[in-house]
């Protein structure tokens, strides 16, 4: 196209924006008018992409950071003939596969869920990583960013990120409009303060007019062609652009305009241009398929081993069986143990360092180039990347997250190392499964059936060594649960998982000196809950003591009543679980404190028997 055809492509992205909002009454076409030329010049001259094949290995990858402009991908949609104008005016209504922020639960051309602003270009990243280290491919990752996200945090993570690992392939593309939710935004239209930030994490900038498409196309050329560096093109833009009555004004942000018929004949009106799109080149499968049978570590019962142990093992004995695992760590794999896949398989192991967020973005770019992704940190430092773990859920991303150093259970380090949120947090994810294994050979199991599942998939794992239970020839559908004791004299059931399994044996035992059957169930899959196994339980014993190292909202306590969602007897229940704020000491002094020791399970048992005895 030359420039008038681009500039009249621009026009029409524009008008589409407008009528798509105005049809559903809602959305933000104003945002996507400031970057209409931007998406204009990308679309026709230097996006390389099969819509017939959104799976083609070669195809350039793009990403909406500025999720709330969604009108104008799809009226890109439009203009390279992907969806029809009908379609394009069913935005935002029930059924529509035109959501008002983009999700890839529909639409097979959108890499990643966005909207929740500052997680586009992290993600961004993470593809792009795989087309360096992973899949040795040429495409580009491209990513529009809203001015008003830089503020955030996390993109300054992946920016320091993509300079670090070179990502030439990576290209952010700021619609600097001036103007956010509530007014005008930190630095206005100052292009240079958002270059001298970009330039001192080591990428290459260019400054320019955003309605200006042959500037726009030329700053295209220069970052496919710039070498070793990821490139900004910061683009002066006005919001609104091209309508009087709305151009670079307060107050419009999310709103149709307020005489659409109008605004569309000041653009020109509607126009029907169809963009024939670069095809990518030729190019080979991404990535093998598994390549042979996981042969699980092994430990003998008796041994005494910690489950991050475990994990670390099985985790590389895993990246052995499969060439689509990676391994993702937040500058901890000496703790987590990730680093014995780094050993074994360095080439798709991944340090993100201490950046929670872009650790988790990262995993979320992989797993949608068909990688297989484990991200481990400890699990207190997983609730800073929440929000990206909730993002990819909506994405309908199969991630695999690994939380070690979980509970008071890890002793000395105090309050702040401890997860005791992590499983609540982890329930709470659309789709989620939540995995807690007590032994090593339970551990590596898991490890493997994670690989295999759907979603968002965390395990947690424990500090300090514990005893072996299982054999190693023990099998743990996701799902089930483990009877460690039973008869049919048992009085009440000890409910436990991870570090409370041992406390819970140990008690019954001291139950059983003082004449009273305890019947103990290891839950290890915390959701989906066993609820078959819980409800017989109820049924035979009729009390149930539930114990955790997590605080008592959210957690194994709240899993198990969830059993007993649908009308059946709740049965006598007594949770122990850590309600106070732990400081520093040893374990077995931390369990004791917290009431979730042995000890403890065994006095909180008699006293619920007692009590179900009195008339």
């Amino acid at each position: 196209m030359n420039t008038g055809e681009l500039t009249d492509l621009g026009q029409q992205l524009r008008v589409d924006s407008v009528r798509a909002a105005a049809a559903a009454g809602s959305g933000h076409p104003t945002s996507s008018m400031s970057a209409a030329d931007l998406m204009a010049v990308l679309l026709a001259h230097h996006l390389r992409y099969d819509f017939d094949r959104p799976g083609h290995p070669a195809n350039d990858r793009f990403v909406l950071s500025k999720g709330h402009a969604s009108p104008l991908m799809y009226a890109a949609y439009k203009a390279a003939g992907a969806i029809d104008d009908e379609e394009l005016l069913t935005f935002r209504k029930h059924g529509s596969r035109l959501e008002g922020h983009p999700t890839p639960r529909q639409l097979p051309w959108i890499e990643t869920a966005t909207g929740s602003l500052g997680q586009g270009l992290p993600v961004g990243v993470g593809i792009a990583l795989a087309g360096k280290r992973l899949d040795h491919a040429d495409y580009r990752v491209w990513v529009l960013c809203g001015d008003s996200e830089l503020a955030e945090g996390s993109v300054w993570e992946a920016a320091e990120h993509a300079a670090y690992e070179h990502l030439d392939n990576l290209t952010a593309i700021v619609d600097v409009n001036r103007l956010g939710q509530r007014g005008p935004t930190r630095h206005g239209h100052d292009l240079d303060a958002y270059a001298r930030r970009f330039q001192a994490f080591g990428w290459h900038t260019v400054e320019i007019d955003g309605h200006d498409v042959d500037a726009v196309d030329r700053a295209y050329g220069e970052a496919a062609s710039t070498k070793g560096q990821p490139t900004a093109i910061l683009a002066r833009t006005l919001k609104g652009r091209g309508v009087e009555a709305v151009e670079d004004r307060e107050g419009l942000h999310g709103k149709p305009l307020p005489d659409a018929e109008e605004a569309i004949a000041e653009l020109g009106g509607p126009r029907d241009l169809r963009v024939r799109v670069h095809q990518p080149p030729d190019a080979r499968a991404l990535h093998s398929v598994p390549t042979g049978q996981f042969a699980p570590p092994r430990w003998d019962k008796g041994e005494d081993v910690a489950t991050r142990n475990a994990f670390g093992e099985a985790l590389a004995a895993l990246g052995s069986a499969r060439a689509d695992v990676v391994a993702l760590d937040g500058e901890v794999g000496d703790s987590t143990r990730a680093e014995q896949f780094a050993k074994e398989h360095p080439e798709r192991y991944f340090e993100c360092y201490i950046a929670e967020q872009q650790m988790v973005a990262a995993a979320v770019g992989m797993a949608a180039r068909g990688w297989i992704p484990y991200a481990a940190t400890f699990a207190a430092f997983l609730t800073r990347a929440h929000d990206f773990v909730r993002m990819a859920s909506i994405s309908g991303a199969s991630l695999n997250l690994v939380g070690s150093h979980a509970g008071v259970a890890i002793g000395q380090d105090g309050p702040s190392q401890m997860g005791l949120e992590d499983l609540a947090m982890m329930r709470a994810v659309h789709g989620s499964t939540v995995l807690y294994p007590c032994d090593a050979n339970q551990t590596a199991r898991l490890v493997a059936a994670m690989a295999g599942l759907d979603g968002i998939r965390y395990l947690r794992t424990s500090r300090g060594a514990g005893p072996v239970i299982y054999g190693p020839d023990e099998e743990f559908p996701v799902g089930g649960s483990k009877v460690l004791r039973a008869s049919d004299r048992d009085r009440l059931t000890l409910v436990a998982a991870g570090v409370t399994v041992p406390e819970a044996l140990a008690a019954a035992d001291a139950l059983a000196e003082q004449g009273i059957a305890a019947r103990v169930i290891d839950l290890y899959s915390v959701k989906p809950v066993d609820r078959g196994t819980l409800r017989r339980a109820a049924e035979e014993t009729g009390c149930l003591v539930t114990v955790e190292d997590h605080h008592p909202e959210g957690g194994l306590g709240d899993a198990v009543l969830d059993a007993f969602t649908d009308g059946r007897p709740v049965p006598r229940l007594v949770r122990l679980a850590v309600r106070t704020m732990p400081g520093s000491a040893s374990p077995e002094e931390q369990l004791h404190a917290a009431g979730i020791d042995a000890e403890s399970i065994a006095a909180a048992g008699r006293l619920l028997v007692e009590e179900a005895i009195v008339p």
